[in-house]
């Protein structure tokens, strides 16, 4: 069979030079900003170059990389919404209490990984969790608060530690 005659194998580059301008348009036009879009479109392809697809057995790649683009949009936007929660509550701080440029920056990335951690956890599961694990709630209290029993509290711990056991950073 000659060279022209063989199907030609997809490789990252060909997925790259192919598509890259596309996703970006298409984030560019759901962000409204080039930057930001440019390296949510690099991200994905470092995302696509890090899993175990095979590129050669993408049959829609156009479809592939926007299920990716799209949960890193999201992925993106809570993390916005978490950084800009964050500082709303500094900006509320008495002068004396705000933490350094530095501790901010610690505080912020534990947040945005304790938050990655979580994703995909049910709202109920990830509040009881966090309700338990930073204020120290008990389950009867937790319980209370969801209006549900302290049993189905306990599932719901039990899942997110499950959960924090699982998942990958």
């Amino acid at each position: 069979m000659s060279d022209a005659a063989m199907p030609k194998e997809q490789t990252f580059h060909d997925l790259y030079r192919d598509h890259r301008g596309w996703l970006e348009g298409w984030l560019r036009r759901r962000m409204g900003d080039a930057c930001d879009a440019a390296d949510l479109s690099q991200d994905t392809f470092l995302r696509v170059l890090a899993s175990s697809q095979r590129l050669a057995d993408l049959q829609e790649p156009r479809a592939y990389l926007l299920t990716v683009g799209k949960r890193l949009l999201s992925n993106f936007y809570n993390r916005r919404s978490l950084e800009q929660a964050y500082l709303t509550a500094l900006a509320a701080l008495p002068e004396d209490c705000v933490p350094s440029p530095e501790q901010r920056w610690l505080l912020l990335e534990t947040l945005q990984a304790l938050d990655e951690l979580l994703d995909g956890l049910p709202v109920a599961v990830r509040r009881a969790f966090l309700w338990s694990q930073l204020e120290g709630l008990n389950y009867q209290q937790i319980a209370e608060r969801l209006r549900v029993s302290e049993r189905t509290i306990k599932r719901y711990m039990a899942q997110a530690y499950e959960h924090c056991l699982l998942v990958e950073l």
